[in-house]
């Protein structure tokens, strides 16, 4: 019998342990906005979006503009038809003067690793210089070269050569 009783004890004990004087058919958040409720979309929730990047938006560049001017072999003169390139770019730079990109100068695997790393430098500093001309200011670019040691594609042959001679413009 005493076992009993205090088995009984332990249920009560461990039943009103387990207890709380939450209600959970009560609603826990009442809104107070005054709208229709839930499906309401004139009521705001007071909580405001939470922002990573404020340039999130603008990370990838201008829309709609290419990224690689190509280049001659050995050379480093911009062809007329990257004009419209180098513009969108230089548009879309002064409109949002807090971007800063990177011109990456890139050749093909012909040529010293010396003499590649000029000729890719030269390159990026041509499409740089494009800009300026156009009123970006030198904060807002930098001109490093790759020379051959990051190649767009792998292999040999001209069209494999003409893919790699590149200055890529990637935003930071």
């Amino acid at each position: 019998m005493l076992k009993r009783t205090i088995y009984s004890l332990a249920i009560v004990a461990l039943i009103a342990g387990c207890s709380s004087g939450t209600k959970l058919n009560d609603t826990p958040v009442v809104d107070r906005s005054g709208g229709a409720g839930q499906g309401s979309s004139g009521a705001a929730s007071g909580v405001a979006p939470v922002t990573i990047d404020p340039n999130a938006a603008t990370a990838q560049g201008p829309v709609g503009v290419a990224r690689i001017v190509y280049f001659d072999y050995d050379s480093y003169t911009l062809k007329p038809e990257y004009q419209s390139l180098i513009d969108g770019h230089a548009r879309f730079l002064k409109a949002n003067p807090q971007r800063r990109i990177s011109i990456e100068g890139h050749t093909d695997e012909r040529g010293g690793r010396e003499y590649n790393l000029a000729l890719g430098q030269k390159r990026s500093e041509a499409v740089r210089r494009a800009l300026n001309l156009l009123g970006i200011s030198d904060n807002q670019v930098e001109a490093v070269s790759f020379g051959k040691e990051k190649p767009a594609v792998t292999g040999s042959g001209e069209s494999v050569w003409a893919q790699n001679r590149r200055a890529e413009i990637t935003y930071r």
